[in-house]
């Protein structure tokens, strides 16, 4: 019989399409607020994938994507989703949302997105929030499926989401001997109180 274990943490990351660069500051103060320190932020990116975002956010935005230095449980995706657009509330104006904010969870294996939108390749998760497997980690690198975003899908990002998923992985490295080196000193120390 299969035994279920706890989710492995994960990385947080979010990436943000904004066309509200003078506000920049003002939001990552809002998302470490909720989501511990940001450990990396990445250069911003051209947005040339569509123009779809243009009207609603009063001009061509930008992307670039966030690391945050907190492991994160892959349980509370849709609460990572529910908050940040909350935050997205902060930045709209009579147009619409100024800056989109799209949290994710980075492992060694994938990239997961969250989103409201429901489509054949999204899991419902909680609250009207959907799980979307964005990429998969195979053969050493990203790979797209058929229904990632092209932003997702570009070299650009995926580069970025390289550095990230290493910086990630590091991170497990350490905090694995960190928990071996505990085990053995219990094995070989009687710790008085």
């Amino acid at each position: 019989m299969a035994v279920a274990r706890k989710f492995e943490k994960c990385a947080l990351v979010i990436g943000i399409l904004s066309s509200l660069e003078e506000k920049r500051d003002e939001l990552l103060n809002l998302l470490e607020k909720d989501f511990g320190p940001i450990l990396h932020v990445s250069r911003t990116l051209d947005f040339p994938y569509t123009d779809y975002y243009d009207k609603e956010m009063s001009g061509h935005p930008v992307r670039y994507l966030i690391m945050f230095s907190n492991p994160a449980d892959p349980a509370l995706l849709a609460d990572y989703k529910t908050r940040t657009n909350e935050i997205e509330h902060v930045f709209e104006n009579e147009a619409g949302r100024r800056i989109n904010i799209d949290p994710g969870v980075l492992s060694l294996s994938n990239f997961v997105l969250a989103s409201c939108k429901n489509r054949s390749h999204r899991i419902a998760l909680k609250n009207g929030v959907y799980a979307e497997l964005t990429l998969i980690y195979q053969n050493k690198d990203f790979q797209c499926l058929p229904w990632t975003y092209a932003d997702y899908a570009s070299e650009e990002v995926k580069e970025i989401l390289r550095f990230f998923r290493t910086e990630y992985k590091s991170r497990l490295v350490i905090a694995e001997t960190k928990k071996q080196c505990l085990t053995e000193k219990e094995q070989f120390c009687t710790c008085k109180p």
